[in-house]
């Protein structure tokens, strides 16, 4: 079968579609995968089909809205208005994109920002399926939503946060996708006082969860057509070599700590390598940083501080002795696979909630927002990190039942029982 997965992100979110979309490929179906033009090279790299959906997440970050968006922390009024003000400009152009990824597909794979996929499918008349790397469009009384606060007021309120956030999205985007909708692909409005993503074609749309139930566990009031898989993680190529300058640094002491936010840049990158520096000295751990796309630079480090470009987080995470991150999905899942200590350093989207959940599994401290990172809490929290041996020893333990599990193949499964 011919499938479209249509990926919205930067790679942390793209790289568990990628995984499913290798699934899929090596069951036999033909994959074309749609995303950010700034991924065409890694997509590239593993033989699936590419199709630029004309954005570009690195530049898209740099503009005052990207930004302001990294800046709003844990205020979720503040990040959603800031997300709608980074993509709005950028909307109709993806819907227009989504609409020609997906000609000729007999299926629609679709992540979290791509439900533009939704309404594509709709006019092709196919299948679709939405692949959601946080547990995020089913209600549950279990937990809030991820863009709301978590507070301690029970069921009914984490269900009406649900709500809440259905209702946003529909009266924020509604209305232009309606428009796009008519005009674009000859179809009727779409009512914008109710959610309408749940069914296509008189069936229920599945929605394939990729992260373990191990870690957050279905919720009990979820539908049978929400499906928590496992992790969908894509390991590095069997040819990549770990450079001389890194395997001599891990050879050169005890194991170091890891620090690195990603694909985020946030504001104030010399300050906040200064402030990491400290912190590593402070708790008298070796470091290694990850300069990304350049949150952490400094040009001149101690001997005991590498400073690497890039390296694939399955062979580096567990050769540390802890990782401190941001708390995207991605980068917490290899954390927890690891079996190592994490020190989540959000900065605002779903990271909080990543954060809250390393903490209350017992495998990490508190999280430190990054607006309130300071040197004595991020020294204390690597302490932590790399001291306590229960809590050591409780990662260590999931990350092994973390392995052995197969989410993507569990995913295939769902898709093709779908499809069939």
């Amino acid at each position: 079968m011919r499938i479209t997965i249509l990926a919205i992100g930067t790679r942390g979110d793209v790289q568990p579609c990628l995984a499913l979309g290798l699934g899929l490929q090596r069951t036999g179906h033909t994959v074309r995968f749609a995303a950010a033009d700034d991924l065409q090279t890694f997509v590239g790299d593993w033989g699936l089909e590419f199709f630029p959906l004309g954005i570009n997440m690195h530049q898209l970050q740099e503009t005052v809205a990207g930004q302001r968006l990294l800046e709003t922390g844990g205020n979720v009024f503040s990040g959603l208005r800031q997300m709608v003000r980074l993509f709005w400009p950028f909307l109709e152009h993806m819907l227009d994109s989504t609409w020609q990824a997906c000609q000729g597909a007999q299926a629609i794979i679709f992540s979290t920002l791509g439900i533009g996929a939704y309404h594509v499918a709709e006019k092709l008349g196919v299948p679709c399926a939405w692949a959601l790397i946080v547990p995020a469009f089913t209600r549950t009384r279990a937990f809030p939503s991820l863009v709301a606060p978590a507070l301690p007021l029970g069921g009914a309120y984490n269900w009406l946060t649900h709500v809440f956030f259905e209702q946003f999205t529909q009266q924020v985007a509604g209305r232009f996708v309606n428009r796009w909708r008519r005009e674009r692909l000859n179809l009727p409005p779409l009512p914008l006082h109710r959610w309408p993503y749940a069914t296509l074609h008189g069936q229920p749309v599945p929605r394939l969860y990729s992260y373990s139930p191990l870690v957050i566990p279905k919720p009990a009031d979820w539908d049978a057509h929400a499906h928590v898989t496992g992790y969908w993680f894509l390991d590095h190529p069997p040819d990549w070599q770990p450079p001389a300058a890194l395997v001599d640094f891990l050879a050169a002491g005890p194991p170091p700590v890891y620090v690195g936010f990603g694909s985020l840049m946030p504001a104030h990158t010399e300050r906040t390598t200064a402030l990491v520096l400290e912190a590593l000295r402070r708790s008298g751990q070796r470091g290694l940083l990850a300069q990304g796309w350049g949150a952490l630079q400094q040009s001149e480090l101690p001997d005991d501080v590498l400073m690497l470009q890039a390296a694939p987080h399955d062979w580096l995470f567990p050769r540390m002795r802890a990782v401190v991150h941001h708390g995207g999905a991605g980068t917490t899942a290899a954390g927890l696979r690891a079996g190592v200590p994490s020190v989540v350093v959000p900065f605002g989207a779903d990271q909080p909630f990543w954060g809250r959940t390393v903490h209350q599994l017992g495998v990490g401290p508190r999280p430190i927002p990054y607006k309130s990172l300071t040197v004595q809490r991020l020294a204390e929290a690597i302490h932590i990190a790399t001291s306590d041996q229960a809590l050591r020893q409780r990662a260590a333990a999931l990350g092994k039942q973390l392995r052995s599990e197969d989410g993507v193949t569990q995913a295939v499964k769902i898709v093709e029982q779908y499809l069939a």
